[in-house]
């Protein structure tokens, strides 16, 4: 069993930057992909960014890239999600999620779910 606890989350306005948290109770982190989901009011799930469990490879969505980077500390247990020049559409629960030995960026191919933590970007 995995805990992951997200934290980073707030509010911030357009232009602002954020550097959310995730960090997992897991004997051998380093077997796990661990990715940043987020979901808007009336929106579904949408996958952000991910970074694989080799190779160190990573994910981003198109309205991200460029903007958001994702990193892992193996040594700590967490990653980590640096958000640059934030906007108002970039406001939504964001929740970090882990598989172990998986390349996916699809929400249901993740086992352990963290609890969120809101992100309000405003104009």
């Amino acid at each position: 069993q995995v805990q992951l606890v997200e934290s980073g989350g707030g509010l911030v306005q357009a232009g602002g930057s954020l550097r959310l948290s995730c960090a997992a109770s897991a004997r051998t982190f380093s077997k796990y992909t661990v990715g940043w989901f987020r979901q808007a009011p009336g929106k579904e799930r949408e996958s952000v960014a991910a970074i694989f469990w080799i190779g160190g490879n990573t994910y981003y969505t198109d309205s991200v890239k460029g903007r958001f980077t994702i990193s892992r500390d193996d040594a700590k247990n967490t990653v980590y999600l640096q958000m640059n020049r934030l906007k108002p559409e970039d406001t939504a629960v964001y929740y970090c999620a882990a598989g172990a030995y998986i390349r996916s960026v699809i929400p249901s191919d993740y086992d352990y779910w963290g609890q969120g933590t809101q992100v309000t970007v405003s104009s």
